[in-house]
């Protein structure tokens, strides 16, 4: 298949860089994601199993502190999408910040950004099947961990090999289903705080959870700096959603209303429910961690079945990270190919899907399982470490794309400017700043500063891999027009 034609943006530009970035609208991809879809999985891609279950060790190391925690890691993201959504806005594309860094830093930054994404998604898909099968395990000892995998990996494969809607209606009934189970949850722990459960004896808590129990910083500042990092982490995986706007059949309208209406509600689901488990329990009760949170303050609540309520929603919340993180690699991987970074065999579309990305990203997924049953104290340990930090050096990346980008939308195409970053350049520094404290926290635990290494390592070889394929780029070029 042919590269796309370069877009008008992208030939007015006056970098070279610019000129390999095409927009959504010279892409074969079919437009069939609505705004529904957009919108549902703006709101409910981000909410994982990392939540769910993961959000315990955080409340343990933190305290009632690990509200502020959610709430400090909420803002940058917050920042952080509306720079996204400013750029997806200006120039929907499915490469998403991949083909923003291109196009502010070089060919260089999109090679490194994307390909890094790309690498996380897979990895995350084989973690996110072993973590559903380890659940039917649990329902169907005797069938093997392998079988529902390999079930898990062929349902997904396949709904993404079709067309784009059918990836658009699982992960809407998915993100639904995760949305509702947040938003009842709320509503019970909200009752329960008040001492109005219908049914249940628990007595209003007060602030007694609060502020009791070595108070609200049980741990001190290294407490929170722990729940900091590991609230960070799980509010990964939004950008999805400026990747999917590009297949949608108004992608502009699309990525700002998904933004804007998302951020808010995100912020309060993730928010909002570690502040309801932390006045209902103490922070230090060891079925929060053993359990997860959920299911905990469920059991304290006497809510019946609690349990395995929270598996259910739980293997959904896997299953649909499964979906979007396939979904995600292809168009991530279909994006860098289209622009020359990537093996051309891939890049071919089918019926408006770009089939063969979609295999290879699934394959490296189930490879990454192997790798988890062959070697689950040396090899899969490793990879996991490599995407350690992969999120904030994705985040880093659209920061700077951003402070560059919008100065030259400014000039140029002001118009193209649907959404604005809010106080700009003020806020894009703040958040930069931010995402260097975070790094900074991370060589100061033993755990993530192994994880900062090997990521940085990833990071490095990827760069220097990129900067030398653009070097090549532009001398082949130069000896064309000579």
């Amino acid at each position: 298949m042919s590269r796309t034609s370069t877009s008008k943006d992208a030939a007015s530009a006056p970098d070279p860089a610019a000129s390999d970035a095409a927009p959504a609208a010279d892409s074969p991809l079919v437009h069939g994601l609505k705004q529904r879809h957009l919108s549902m999985i703006a709101l409910g891609g981000v909410i994982g199993a990392g939540l769910f279950v993961g959000s315990g060790a955080g409340i343990a190391a933190a305290g009632p502190s690990i509200v502020l925690a959610y709430a400090i890691s909420g803002a940058l993201v917050m920042l952080v999408m509306r720079m996204l959504g400013e750029m997806s806005a200006a120039n929907p594309a499915s490469g998403s910040f991949s083909v923003h860094a291109e196009r502010a830093i070089g060919p260089w930054a999109g090679f490194t950004a994307g390909w890094g994404f790309w690498f996380l998604l897979c990895v995350a898909v084989g973690l996110e099947g072993i973590g559903a099968a380890n659940i039917m395990v649990g329902w169907f000892p005797d069938t093997p961990q392998w079988a529902w995998v390999a079930l898990f990996m062929l349902v997904f494969s396949g709904a993404n090999l079709t067309a784009v809607k059918n990836f658009g209606e699982f992960e809407f009934w998915f993100a639904a289903l995760k949305v509702g189970a947040i938003a009842l949850f709320l509503g019970i722990g909200v009752l329960a705080i008040l001492g109005i459960l219908p049914g249940s004896d628990t007595p209003a808590p007060g602030l007694g959870n609060l502020t009791g129990e070595g108070g609200f910083m049980p741990n001190g500042t290294d407490g929170l700096i722990i729940g900091l990092l590991a609230s960070v982490f799980a509010y990964g995986g939004l950008e999805t959603v400026t990747i999917a706007a590009a297949e949608s059949k108004n992608p502009v309208q699309s990525v700002a209303k998904a933004v804007r209406t998302a951020m808010w509600r995100i912020a309060l689901f993730y928010v909002g429910s570690m502040l309801v488990v932390v006045t209902l329990l103490p922070w230090d009760d060891k079925e929060v961690v053993a359990k997860g949170p959920y299911v905990a303050t469920l059991d304290h609540l006497g809510i019946p079945g609690a349990g395995q309520i929270m598996n259910v929603i739980v293997l959904i919340a896997l299953l649909s990270a499964m979906n979007a993180n396939i979904y995600g690699a292809s168009r991530m991987s279909y994006s860098l190919i289209e622009r020359g970074q990537g093996p051309k065999a891939l890049g071919r579309v089918f019926n408006g899907v770009p089939r063969l990305a979609v295999l290879a990203s699934s394959v490296f997924g189930f490879v990454c399982v192997l790798l988890s049953y062959w070697s689950p104290d040396k090899v899969f340990p490793w990879l996991l470490n490599m995407i350690g930090a992969m999120i904030l050096v994705v985040w880093i990346f659209i920061a700077v794309s951003q402070l560059l980008l919008r100065r030259r939308t400014e000039r140029d195409e002001p118009q193209k400017l649907v959404v604005k970053m809010w106080a700009y350049p003020f806020l894009t520094w703040v958040a930069l700043a931010g995402m260097a404290y975070i790094f900074y926290l991370m060589t100061e635990q033993p755990d993530t500063r192994k994880q900062l290494l090997a990521t940085g390592a990833l990071t490095l070889c990827l760069a220097v891999v990129g900067f030398v394929r653009q070097k090549m780029a532009e001398r082949s070029v130069t000896a064309v027009a000579e």
